[in-house]
């Protein structure tokens, strides 16, 4: 079954959650980050560094953790809901306001900037993709790496990052939001291995019974720490799962 997975390691940023003991007792009891933390990310040169909003700066650090050392060939897949919106938002006000636009910010502003960065910095061989898919933008990332992994790669890394959207968004917003990011490190489980796995939908998602604390990609950030046996997907009803 190619849906079935092992998280070998993880690592996750957020303002007040950055150890790893923290994050394990923050998914028993979780709440919604708040605050202007941004991680040091002091492996990266300076010179680049300075190129990276919040946003680059938690996705980069989660990623550097699990790869200290060069991975040249592991493929990454980049997922972010929104990606740098704020670099964007502000570009669209400057236009808004008649001032020219700077190349520079608007290539840093796609949604492939952050880790066409990493791959600079960390000099990438292998395949590495960004991609979106809304409030289910984990799972995106999850069944792109799925298909990597199917296709013979020993490991991926995901990287999923969010950020708060400008508050000029704020009626449009339909999920809680907060700045985090996490990084998994994904292969195959061996014969007998207890592993997750994320399953299709049925006919639909059931309406949420009460209004979500947590962002999604948040969420099911909280499910892999805390041992729950599943997570419904908000809008497709995919499940993901763990061996009992």
């Amino acid at each position: 079954m190619h849906n079935r997975f092992v998280v070998s390691d993880w690592s996750a940023f957020a303002p007040g959650l950055e150890s790893r003991e923290q994050w394990l007792a923050w998914a028993q009891a979780p709440r919604l980050p708040e605050g202007e933390q941004v991680p040091a990310l002091a492996d990266m040169p300076a010179m680049q560094r300075r190129r990276l909003e919040k946003l680059g700066r938690m996705a980069l650090q989660v990623a550097w953790r699990l790869q200290p050392e060069p991975e040249p060939s592991v493929p990454v897949v980049f997922s972010s809901r929104h990606g740098d919106i704020t670099r964007t938002f502000q570009m669209l006000r400057g236009l808004a306001g008649g001032e020219p636009l700077s190349p520079t910010h608007f290539g840093l502003s796609t949604h492939n900037a952050v880790i066409a960065q990493y791959s600079i910095a960390r000099g990438l061989t292998g395949n590495y993709l960004a991609v979106s898919g809304g409030v289910e933008s984990p799972e995106a990332a999850v069944t792109e790496a799925l298909g990597l992994l199917a296709d013979g790669e020993a490991s991926v890394l995901v990287v999923h990052c969010d950020d708060l959207t400008p508050a000029d968004y704020a009626c449009y917003r339909d999920e809680p939001e907060a700045p985090y990011a996490w990084a998994w490190r994904l292969r195959l489980p061996r014969d007998g291995e207890a592993a997750l796995s994320l399953a299709p939908g049925g006919e639909g998602a059931s309406a949420p019974t009460r209004p979500p604390l947590l962002p999604h990609g948040l969420e099911v950030m909280r499910w892999l720490l805390s041992g729950d046996p599943s997570l419904s997907a908000p809008v497709s009803g995919r499940r993901w799962n763990r061996d009992a």
